[in-house]
């Protein structure tokens, strides 16, 4: 976990410390080596900042930020009244104390309050103030505009602790953005540094009630490092010693506790290996450092919470244990019930061991109730802890108050301590498996991480760039350029280009795709996957976030922090349930008081020596503590924070819980022709000459005219001419094709793109139909004109077309091929056939679909003839031809119009208005390029089963989460009636308090567990696809 802050010293780059570095014997040579560190170019200008966050004049309109030193508190009451004297004083904009810190920090309008005023307003408060000066940033880079902080936030309990949270930040000073996931229990916050800091965010959380602490943020100029080697106060003053001395460094956080060591440095001086080597060879080997991964540090967040809930449910256990033999046991046995009923002093000694035993388990293991209801309340709202609290309260009060009335009166009416302690120890046992449920719910997540191998091997370069030795690096410190060596059966360090080796790469774990990649020179790999056989040098070339593995995690993790729309009934009726079930516990105890009171029922139904209040109480009680607010909260996040890691293990990856909501209700999907129900791989299938001339000759003149373009019909041309005059020539020489003399020298190329005509949709408009080339060549002294396309450019060029030779064409096309019309001179001489080949799924996939209820409808650019034929082949009805890319949006909103949810499927790159305007957007085939901006489901591999993939697991994820609400509604709907006595007259069915609080606590866990159930997701197969029934 990232140091807090708390019990942390900041030193700053100017303080000295030479004492420590002459105990060591540092010498400037030391040092010398930073001088030729390499200048990193992958971090972005802005994003800097120090730790202290005091800035002066940061803030737009002239707002200030200071840090005062308050001396004199002692407790929380005593930082709130510092805090209260603060903002009292006009122009101060904001104001936070850290007790332990004995720090003020304050933002104020400097036209409106002067420093002076900030410190007479605490002094008159009974305190002594500071101002402290600025620290040395002497040479930073300018702050980011804002910057994106993610933190842990501990203590949430239901979607009400989520609304009180984003309230809180949201009216902090300089945030901009705060959303928060009660799954994950992390908290992503968006500010200005400049007027709010990430203490300013922590400590308004922790003033929440809750804990909190920064995870990551955007800034990518820290790090932070595990220090091992600190044994004592001398050993810290050699690091600080070290740190001091190395350039580029501006601010370091020793935590000399946990021996976390967080900096800030200048990435432009000097990088983190070089920062890590310094500090490695400064020591002479005495400190070993390790880069903490800041996953890593959630998990460790994760499994501290776990392990302190059950340790805390160990110690009431440990104490309700005795009272259950005190209450159930111990009267079957005549000693131990003498000793109980033995008097001492006004009580009973079985009444004095149980008052002591709940008496901790109430005030010492339930504390945490006590304090987290009495902030939520403090904030304005109220949550799980407020029930507990009450309930708890009223059964242990009422019990003290009925011994002290029996010692008073001499009427002795029951006491219910152990309904008390069985509450909270039910209570922690619920919080406790949910934590570990929820856990799991972030699987995915902790395997995409665990990718990732620990430490990479760095090839050493000398002079000339070769090689001259190896040395073992952790893997978070490597950069852009470095060249690394990957053994077999080891996993690729970072995304890079293989430049020595061949072998194959297991990359199903990043992009889903089941059969090994052959890697040779020039191939790019992708970190965390795994080399199969041979060696490989690789020169990385994204590192840190640039890294894919890095986007993968980050989008999963954004997908699982963002609300689905249908949350948006939780949270409201979180925010009503609280104050609702008080009222009805109110409405249960006047209702059946009132009752005995008025003889509505018999006597013989009060407990042995009790009364109408106490009989009321317990049905009171039972009502306050069997609702539950949590059920409904984690009904929504963790279904969906289960089906986006889900999704990324089976490479579709889904931008967020809207996403996955709208996907469920789609009923056209929409498909791009040309790759993606095509394999996108043009070739040429027919050549066919209509004149005397030479079929060589034709194919030679038609190959030149295209030897210019890089349009891929273009290069299918001039491949399939280069084959049919070098048939023989191996795979080797392709490169060299275009300067084997063969091709006739070109004298002039252009290439008009006519305004009334249609691309062939290629996604380039080099070699499109209704384009034009015209070009001269020159060969024996002889110049010709060619002009390759479709028929208006033969037609416009005065290049009749006969009816033997359109008849030919039209045959092309209705067999879904594109017909390429070649005219030499003013006769046209041949036309060539191109087809680009149907995935081998894409008749499933539609006939799928249709299975589904969804309406597959091809949308192209091409010739009609050429789309109804590609359709007919793939079993689509609906069909859109010779659109241009622009015009697709307009057919997907034609289709919206009748509120229809309709689902685009294409490249990300061409189709990127028709992905924007679908209500779901589909990237097919991203593979490495996972940032599709315009797409809301990335599906990695270019296969059309992952469109089934997707809007399966969005329909089986939505169906859950309707489930999870039934679970949590109907667990309400009926628990509070049967608490509240209603089948009591009836059946005679009580629920007593303690049983309640065991429901209560159940209850989440079972919605989560639920969730926890989509874990087991398999994605359809081809031979299953066609067994899909509509829902």
């Amino acid at each position: 976990m990232a140091p807090s802050g708390r019990g942390v010293q900041l030193i700053p780059v100017s303080s000295s410390a030479a004492a420590a570095e002459a105990a060591i014997g540092i010498r400037d040579s030391d040092f010398g080596a930073m001088e030729e560190v390499r200048l990193l170019d992958a971090y972005d200008d802005g994003t800097t900042g120090d730790l202290s966050r005091v800035e002066e004049g940061g803030g737009s309109g002239g707002v200030r930020r200071i840090q005062v030193r308050v001396t004199g508190m002692t407790c929380a009451a005593c930082s709130n009244s510092v805090e209260g004297a603060l903002r009292s004083v006009n122009g101060v904009l904001s104001a936070s104390v850290a007790l332990l810190q004995n720090r003020a920090d304050v933002v104020f309008d400097p036209d409106l309050v002067k420093e002076e005023d900030i410190k007479e307003a605490i002094e008159d408060a009974g305190f002594e103030a500071e101002i402290l000066s600025e620290p040395n940033t002497t040479g930073t880079k300018a702050q980011a505009t804002t910057l994106v902080g993610q933190f842990t936030i501990g203590g949430m309990t239901c979607a009400a602790c989520v609304n009180s949270v984003e309230g809180i930040l949201r009216d902090l000073p300089g945030v901009k953005r705060a959303v928060v996931a009660l799954a994950t229990s992390l908290g992503e916050v968006e500010y200005d540094p400049a007027i709010t800091s990430k203490d300013d965010i922590v400590n308004a959380i922790e003033d929440a009630g809750f804990e909190a602490s920064l995870v990551q943020s955007s800034q990518q100029d820290q790090i932070v490092l595990s220090v091992n080697g600190i044994f004592s106060e001398f050993d810290a003053q050699i690091l600080e010693g070290i740190l001091t001395r190395l350039s580029g460094v501006r601010q370091f956080c020793l935590d000399r506790i946990s021996g976390e060591l967080e900096m800030v440095f200048d990435p432009e001086v000097v990088s983190s290996r070089s920062l890590v080597d310094g500090i490695e060879g400064g020591s002479n080997g005495k400190f070993k450092l390790r880069v903490m991964n800041p996953y890593e540090r959630l998990n460790s967040k994760d499994t501290g919470e776990a392990a302190s809930m059950f340790r805390l449910f160990n110690t009431s256990l440990s104490l309700s244990i005795p009272l259950f033999f005190i209450k159930v046991v111990c009267p079957h046995i005549p000693m131990l019930d003498s000793l109980l009923v033995w008097r001492c002093g006004p009580f009973m000694m079985g009444d004095w061991l149980k008052w002591a035993l709940v008496s901790i388990i109430q005030f010492v293991v339930g504390k945490r109730f006590y304090v987290a209801a009495g902030r939520a309340l403090r904030n304005g709202s109220t949550n799980m802890d407020v029930l507990v609290a009450l309930g708890t309260s009223a059964s242990y009060f009422y019990s003290v108050a009925a011994l002290l009335y029996g010692a008073v009166t001499g009427f002795w009416s029951p006491t219910y301590f152990e309904t008390s302690a069985m509450l909270i120890t039910f209570v922690l046992l619920g919080k406790y498996l949910e934590a570990l449920a929820k856990g799991k719910t972030s699987d995915a997540i902790k395997k995409l991480v665990k990718l990732a191998p620990a430490t990479a091997i760095l090839l050493v370069n000398g002079k000339g760039g070769k090689a001259v030795g190896e040395r073992e690096i952790d893997a978070l410190l490597i950069q852009p350029g470095d060249t690394l060596k990957v053994l077999p059966g080891t996993k690729i360090p970072s995304d890079g280009v293989v430049t020595w080796g061949t072998s194959y790469i297991n990359e199903s774990m990043v992009t889903g795709e089941s059969v090994p990649v052959s890697k040779e020179v020039d191939s790019p790999v992708i970190g965390g996957t795994m080399n199969m056989h041979g060696v490989l040098h690789i020169k990385a070339t994204k590192v840190g976030s640039d890294a894919v593995l890095s986007q993968i995690i980050n989008l999963v993790e954004t997908a699982q922090m963002s609300k689905a729309p249908i949350q948006k009934f939780a949270d409201y009726v979180a925010s009503i349930f609280v104050p609702i079930v008080i009222t009805l516990a109110l409405f249960t105890l006047l209702g059946w008081l009132i009752g005995g009171a008025i003889g509505a029922y018999p006597e013989e139904w009060l407990p042995e020596n009790g009364t109408y209040f106490v009989f009321s109480l317990m049905f009171a009680i039972s009502v306050v503590v069997i609702a539950c607010p949590c059920a409904l909260g984690l009904a929504t996040p963790t279904a969906v924070m289960v089906a986006t890691g889900v999704g990324a293990s089976n490479g579709v990856l889904i931008k967020g819980g809207d996403a996955l909501e709208r996907a469920q209700k789609v009923k056209y999907v929409i498909f791009d022709k040309t790759g993606t129900l095509t394999q996108g791989k043009a070739t040429v299938t027919t050549a066919k000459v209509f004149s005397e001339m030479d079929r060589g000759e034709f194919l030679t003149l038609v190959a030149s005219a295209e030897a210019s373009s890089e349009h891929p019909l273009a290069k299918a041309i001039v491949e399939y001419a280069r084959h049919f005059h070098f048939f023989d020539e191996s795979e080797t020489d392709k490169k060299d094709s275009r300067v084997s003399g063969w091709l006739l020298e070109t004298s002039g190329f252009s290439a008009l793109r006519l305004r009334y005509t249609h691309s062939v949709e290629w996604g380039c408009c080099c070699l499109s139909i209704g384009e034009r080339f015209i070009l001269g060549l020159t060969g024996n002294n002889l110049f010709v004109s060619i002009k390759v396309g479709n028929r208006k450019l033969m037609t416009e060029n005065g290049i009749a077309i006969p009816d033997h030779i359109e008849n030919f064409v039209v045959e092309l096309e209705e067999g879904a091929k594109t017909g390429i019309l070649v005219g030499y001179d003013s006769k046209l001489v041949g036309v060539i056939g191109v087809a680009d080949p149907l995935k081998r799924e894409a008749a499933v996939v539609v006939e799928g679909l249709l299975k589904m209820g969804v309406r597959p409808i091809m949308v192209t650019g091409d010739n009609w003839r050429t789309a109804m034929a590609v359709a007919k082949e793939v079993g689509i009805e609906e069909v859109r031809a010779e659109v241009m890319p622009a015009g697709k949006a307009d057919v997907i909103h034609s289709l919206q119009r009748d509120g229809n949810t309709v689902a685009m499927v294409g490249d990300g790159i061409n189709d990127s208005p028709a992905l924007a305007a679908a209500d779901v957007g589909m990237a097919i085939g991203a593979g490495t390029d996972i940032a599709v901006e315009a797409a809301d489901y990335v599906l990695m591999r270019n296969n059309l089963e992952d469109v089934i993939t997707a809007i399966d697991l969005s329909r089986k994820t939505f169906s859950r989460i309707r489930l999870n609400y039934v679970f949590a509604m109907a667990y309400n709907v009926v628990a509070i009636p049967v608490a509240a006595g209603a089948f009591y007259p009836a059946l005679r069915v009580q629920l007593p308090p303690w049983a309640a609080g065991a429901c209560m606590a159940l209850s989440s866990v079972s919605v989560v567990c639920s969730s926890l159930f989509l874990r087991r997701y398999k994605k359809p197969r081809l031979t299953t696809v066609l067994e899909i029934t509509v829902e």
